[in-house]
């Protein structure tokens, strides 16, 4: 690392604290001419390109690449949902809209195309096999396994999720070291892994909600830096109006919060659920904006963040819907898609009008869609609820064989959507520690990974009053914030903040501090290790690897909740 960031993290990454001044109200002043508490309030981390940072998430990285990408065309055939989306997506490359070849006519399906167009990249890449209809088509840039087409994309989303969940953490706790290890947790975690090697549209959700927190975290700290540069310049943040904002040009626009904008549509554009964590992000922008103006000692920081942010988080809006729609394009320009023309469709209501009908029919299409959501009450073998999910109450067999020699009797082969045990049972401890921690040392970082897990899993609570049919997959989008929880109590462990010296008690000392540090080390570096143990320990059953019957079963410690 950069001797800045080496000099933060040693400090003591998670505890981040504010220096109130002297005890008169006073402050020590900066370069530039800004008051130290200040300046130390609108750090940022070091922006500067570090070496060994990036050799670090490379080796994480790689990690995560070669358990996704190894041996990703077995099984062989379409397991669980891939018969639907596999196919969907061959359709979007091949006729631009979704289309049953069986049928010969246009499918009827209930989520938004960009995951399906995505999937049909591989299968454009690497080739496409469908044995029901008699459809082989070699890959453009080689052909491999029919299974490793419809496979890549989701593999390339696991593993970059992976990477941006290192680099997201170390941002966020100023260190290196918790960075690498909340993206080794997530590569580690059997959920991530069954959904990054499958066919699903989970996955890259996944992937657009962290790249859109990504992309504020960012924006959040662009922001900090833009005021820091107007207050060496001079700034008087108490005069009102634009004599006390930071000169507003093109350069100082906030690229990172409308790039988050975009990737919120791609999110919305892969599954609607996506749309819940749009307002706990634009909330979390104004929470931002608030304390910048705060830090900077402007008077009214709640009125001037809503003048000034509610503007640009409207234009991010509208990049959001536009991105959606231009998603949607492959139906719009094409008669084949469902509902598409009033014309084969009489009596829904459609419209064959130009410019206007196209956008009539489609939001018809929406209503049928939601219609669908809403309604989907059928009952499903592994269906589950909510409170089940961070439990693993009820996880989904996406595969079972039990074919095969494996040298016994009997053998077994499967693929279980199941968390890592050891990670997934420490979520809610952590949860509840990051809320008390986050409270006491008023920590952003806790508000944020707090407020994204409720986005990506209270919604689903309401659902449940209707009794709706849910999935345990349903929680992907949360995971990389679960485990950010996780690894925010991991730092809080392995770099407590120094205890306030009082009247009749010294402050620490350096070794006391130091051996703490040591100690907190050890703990967090043993959660990991027994994190991989039990990683490895499930691997067989997160990848399908045939094994004997006994062997199986050994692994199934829930017998009632997890066949």
């Amino acid at each position: 690392m950069t001797s800045a960031s080496t000099a933060q993290s040693a400090s003591g990454s998670i505890a981040e604290r504010t220096d109130a001044g002297r005890a008169d109200g006073s402050a020590t002043t900066g370069g530039g001419g800004i008051p130290a508490v200040v300046r130390r309030r609108l750090a940022t981390v070091d922006a500067r390109l570090d070496g060994y940072a990036w050799l670090a998430t490379s080796v994480v990285v790689a990690i995560a690449a070669i358990l996704r990408f190894v041996g990703l065309s077995g099984p062989k055939g379409k397991i669980f949902d891939e018969t639907y989306y596999a196919k969907d997506a061959y359709g979007l490359i091949d006729r631009g809209v979704e289309w049953s070849y069986k049928d010969n006519g246009p499918s009827y399906v209930v989520h938004p195309p960009l995951g399906k167009w995505l999937i049909g990249l591989g299968e454009w890449a690497f080739g496409y096999q469908d044995p029901e209809t008699n459809i082989s088509v070699p890959g453009h840039l080689m052909t491999t396994a029919p299974e490793f087409g419809w496979r890549f994309a989701a593999a390339v989303a696991g593993t970059l999720s992976v990477l941006l969940l290192v680099r997201i953490g170390r941002r966020m706790f100023r260190s290196t070291a918790l960075g690498c290890t909340a993206g080794l947790l997530l590569a580690l975690d059997g959920f991530h892994l069954v959904l990054s090697r499958t066919a699903l549209l989970d996955i890259f959700l996944l992937l657009f909600v962290l790249a859109a927190f990504g992309a504020l975290v960012l924006d959040r700290d662009a922001r900090r830096r833009r005021w820091t540069r107007a207050l060496e310049a001079g700034l008087d943040p108490s005069r009102p109006g634009r004599a006390g904002r930071p000169p507003s040009t093109w350069r100082n626009w906030p690229w990172w919060r409308l790039l988050a904008g975009v990737l919120l549509g791609c999110a919305c554009a892969v599954k609607w659920s996506g749309l819940y964590f749009v307002p706990a992000f634009a909330l979390l922008v104004i929470l931002w904006e608030v304390g910048v103006r705060r830090s900077a000692g402007v008077r009214h920081p709640w009125r001037d963040a809503l003048l000034d942010e509610l503007p640009w988080l409207l234009l991010a809006g509208v990049l959001l819907v536009g991105t959606y729609i231009a998603t949607w394009s492959g139906w719009l320009l094409s008669d084949d898609g469902y509902f598409r023309l009033a014309s084969r469709y009489p009596g829904a209501g459609l419209s064959d009008s130009p410019v206007v009908g196209p956008l009539i029919n489609l939001w018809k299409y929406h209503q049928a869609a939601y219609g669908f959501h809403t309604g989907l009450e059928d009952p499903h073998k592994y269906q589950s609820w909510p409170w089940q999910w961070l439990l693993l109450g009820r996880p989904v067999a996406f595969y079972w064989s039990g074919n095969g020699n494996c040298g016994a009797p009997s053998c077994a082969s499967e693929i279980l959507l199941l968390g890592t045990p050891l990670l997934w049972w420490s979520f809610l401890p952590a949860l509840a520690a990051l809320a008390w921690l986050g409270l006491a040392r008023r920590d952003w970082r806790a508000g944020a990974i707090l407020l994204s897990v409720a986005a990506g899993l209270l919604p689903w609570f309401w659902f449940a009053l209707d009794n709706r049919t849910m999935f345990s997959f349903y929680t992907a989008p949360a995971v990389p914030f679960l485990v950010l929880a996780v690894v925010y109590v991991l730092g809080a462990i392995a770099t407590p903040a120094p205890a306030a010296a009082s009247a009749t008690v010294p402050p620490p000392s350096a070794q006391d501090v130091s051996d703490r540090r040591l100690v907190g080390g050890i703990i967090a570096g043993a959660y990991v290790l027994l994190v991989a143990l039990c990683f490895a320990y499930f691997y067989p059953i997160f990848v399908g690897r045939l094994m004997t019957y006994a062997d199986w079963s050994a692994r199934i410690w829930l017998d009632g909740r997890w066949i």
